[in-house]
């Protein structure tokens, strides 16, 4: 099994344009096949915005999530308060 950093931006365009022809033919299997060759004939802007897309998709999966930030930065989480003290 392939790692997100094993994938290039191009393969996972290429799967993405693939699967997106073949659920649009909804199971017809000269459809199928038909998508699996497009990406070929595909134009070359749509091949750079899917390969583009595929690249910012790659980079938010490989990047850790942000630390959670307090969205109230000077009052006390619940139960941490002191009360009357």
């Amino acid at each position: 099994m392939s790692t997100i950093q094993d994938v290039s931006a191009e393969q996972l365009a290429k799967l993405f344009h693939h699967y997106r022809a073949a659920l649009a033919h909804d199971g017809d299997r000269q459809g199928i096949e038909k998508a699996s060759s497009s990406w070929d004939r595909a134009p070359q802007n749509e091949r750079r915005l899917m390969v583009a897309a595929a690249r910012l998709a790659l980079i938010e999966l490989s990047t850790p999530p942000a630390e959670a930030r307090p969205s109230r930065k000077y009052y006390a989480k619940p139960g941490e308060a002191d009360w009357g003290c």
